[in-house]
């Protein structure tokens, strides 16, 4: 297990992982989004609103999502070495995406920076193995997985630019048991 899991509190938590965002979730510790991914996806979606084809200044979309410029010109890169970004350079470059908005989804973006959604102690979880007691945990992470596959692939940068969430994504926030954190 990674050592964050292992925390007691949010405060011994964060004070090791600034660059994390944290969500509680039940007693097995936080949900992670890395502030990283964060980024990169809110990046993509300055491009996705941009209008078709136009490149966009890394400045403008730093200043528009409050990125540092170092960060967002890494974070861009990954993106372009993943296919999901164009670059151009001179005075009329900047960045857009490199397929339209509508077939990029948010899952894309976070396998670029981050690799697979879910994996356990580095391993994907369809390939961990537990003994005992524990046997069926392993078909707990691969239906968590398949659970945020069904958000975050389905859903598409043009969908959060526009403010609107596919069917299945905005049953999932009807609940309002869901907007409480728990601890």
């Amino acid at each position: 297990m990674a050592t964050e899991s292992r925390l007691s509190t949010r405060d011994e938590w964060v004070a090791g992982h600034d660059d994390w965002l944290w969500t509680n979730e039940g007693q097995n510790g936080p949900v992670r989004i890395s502030a990283k991914t964060d980024y990169a996806i809110r990046a993509a979606l300055e491009l996705a609103a941009s209008p078709d084809g136009a490149w966009i200044k890394t400045e403008t979309v730093a200043e528009r999502q409050g990125i540092p410029l170092p960060f967002l010109l890494n974070i861009l890169a990954e993106l372009r070495t993943a296919g999901l970004v164009q670059s151009r350079r001179g005075a009329e470059g900047g960045y857009r995406l490199a397929q339209a908005a509508a077939d990029i989804k948010i899952a894309d973006v976070i396998r670029a920076i981050d690799g697979p959604l879910a994996n356990i102690a580095g391993e994907r979880p369809e390939d961990v193995a537990y003994a005992g007691a524990a046997v069926a945990l392993r078909d707990i992470w691969v239906a968590l997985r398949a659970k945020m596959r069904v958000v975050l692939e389905g859903t598409t940068l043009a969908d959060v630019a526009a403010g609107t969430l596919p069917p299945d994504v905005a049953v999932l926030l009807e609940d309002q048991d869901v907007w409480r954190a728990r601890i």
